[in-house]
């Protein structure tokens, strides 16, 4: 069997650096510590109408030490993974914590975890894109940017690839040790016009999300590129004179390509334990979530149900093992419209009286302390659902809004507000061409406890952020979101442009 971890990573001195980091943080008396060494290679590429824009191709390799010394926690890094180094960082670590446990109270003894032995994990993928040739990896936006400019309408093409390999090797004084690696890539086109009779501009961009796949996603593995490209044109002329959304309320039919991002800032983030117990408050607000909240707060209609899961295929959140060395799983969020579950790690999961973590560490780099992180929250399909026509044909007057857009939210994850990168209008249950500008808003609870249909699984795609931020220092990580299409009634649309007086 061909090994699934990159050669060039398991030659660095893994063990030897993890070892006597370890060995030296328990000399200075940590009860608890863990060393994480990753490497971390991103290459992105640019066009600006199938020309190349710039890019660039870096890695970041670096060594990550995190203890509980005297009741307080210490973490530091270091960019070299070399035992003396990591020792170094051993007892930068120690000495932090000492610092720390003479500000605040004692921190919580970490959640126990059964150990891994030499556990190693890949995720799924056919190709590694890094496998392709650099002159190549550009050539199919290149191709997709010249079918676009030549439609009539479509003015400037802008394209990127970004390609990412994440490589870990973590250990801990309990004796796990775990070894994996990652892949995603993120293509995007951008098409640009104008009408020529009202010269409105605007944009369209691409549907296809990031994922958790490797160089076939651009062949056509798991996104229909060509048909995407050849019905771009029409639906960028279709929005450019398009006339502006009325305000009101109206039932929305809203595609998985807009609803994920809705879920992920609704109940992606609000679930989030770390965030709900207030320490998220000085960078990103907190959650209207309590942790008393679980098992009696309505989040929505009885039609709800939202899982978190580590280990959804091709899932931008999908790992074997988390930054603390806890095997993925999968749990519900919401159950029948009832919080049920919430995120945490080891040392969040204590805060609920929890026995487990629920594998939610994630640090962007080894130089970042592992923090609590979104896995991937997505929200169920209906197992005989209906198709994305059937719920529109139930709909006499309002939208189906498709793509997700720009958003904003209040420091509590209740007060919301989404745009989409097209929306038709529904009249008598069928489509009535596009409208510009919209956004729909409300409040969380309201706007969940409107879902009035759940499309089935036919309907259901998995998107995602691969780019989410959270914490300070600031930290971004990948995220993956399934939804199907769904139906909620009377919801908020504000005309967007005309409200700012453009």
């Amino acid at each position: 069997m061909t090994d699934p971890i990159d050669a060039s990573f398991r030659a660095l001195p893994l063990a030897e650096a993890a070892g006597a980091a370890l060995a030296r943080a328990e000399r200075l008396g940590a009860r608890h510590a863990r060393v994480r060494v990753a490497r971390i290679r991103e290459a992105a590429g640019f066009l600006r109408d199938g020309r190349p824009a710039g890019g660039h191709d870096t890695t970041r390799t670096g060594l990550g030490v995190s203890v509980v010394h005297g009741g307080a926690r210490g973490f530091a890094g270091c960019a070299e993974p070399a035992p003396r180094a990591a020792e170094d960082a051993a007892e930068r670590a120690v000495a932090a914590a000492r610092v720390a446990a003479g500000i605040g109270p004692p921190a919580a003894e970490p959640a126990a975890e059964p150990v891994h032995r030499d556990a190693v994990w890949a995720s799924a993928y056919e190709i590694n894109p890094f496998d392709v040739p650099a002159a190549e990896r550009l050539a199919p936006l290149a191709d997709w940017s010249r079918r676009l400019l030549a439609a009539p309408g479509v003015a400037h093409v802008h394209a990127k690839l970004v390609a990412v390999q994440e490589n870990a090797y973590y250990a801990d004084l309990a004796g796990t040790v775990t070894l994996q690696q990652r892949i995603r890539v993120h293509p995007m086109l951008v098409a640009a016009g104008a009408d020529p009779r009202t010269g409105g501009a605007g944009t369209l961009r691409t549907l296809a999300p990031p994922t958790a796949r490797g160089w076939e996603y651009l062949t056509g593995t798991g996104w229909d590129w060509d048909a995407e490209i050849a019905g771009l044109p029409a639906l960028l002329a279709a929005k450019l004179r398009a006339p502006a959304a009325e305000p009101g309320r109206l039932d929305l039919v809203i595609d998985p390509s807009n609803l994920w991002l809705t879920l992920h800032e609704t109940v992606g983030h609000a679930t989030e334990l770390d965030r709900a117990a207030g320490h998220e408050t000085g960078y990103a607000g907190g959650s209207f979530v309590r942790p008393e909240s679980l098992g009696s707060l309505r989040y929505g209609s009885e039609l709800m149900n939202v899982t978190a899961d580590r280990t959804a295929p091709q899932g931008l959140a999908t790992v074997g093992f988390d930054d603390e060395g806890v095997a993925a799983g999968a749990w519900d969020l919401v159950s029948d419209g009832v919080l049920t579950g919430v995120q945490t790690d080891r040392h969040t999961a204590p805060l609920i009286g929890a026995e487990r973590s629920t594998g939610c560490a994630y640090a962007e780099s080894a130089l970042h302390a592992p923090m609590s992180r979104m896995p991937n929250v997505s929200l169920r399909p209906a197992p005989a659902g209906p198709g994305v026509e059937e719920l529109i044909g139930t709909v006499d007057d309002g939208l189906y809004v498709v793509g997700s857009g720009s958003w904003s939210i209040d420091t509590r994850r209740r007060g919301f507000q989404f745009t989409a990168q097209r929306c038709h209008r529904i009249r008598r249950g069928r489509l009535a061409g596009q409208v510009r500008d919209v956004a729909y808003g409300g409040e969380t609870t309201a706007f969940w406890g409107s879902l009035a249909g759940v499309g089935g699984p036919g309907t259901y795609r998995m998107f995602g952020a691969d780019l989410c931020g959270k914490g300070q220092p600031l930290q971004i990580a990948p995220a993956g979101h399934g939804c199907p299409a769904a139906l909620f009634t009377g919801v908020a649309v504000r005309d967007a442009a005309g409200e700012a007086g453009l």
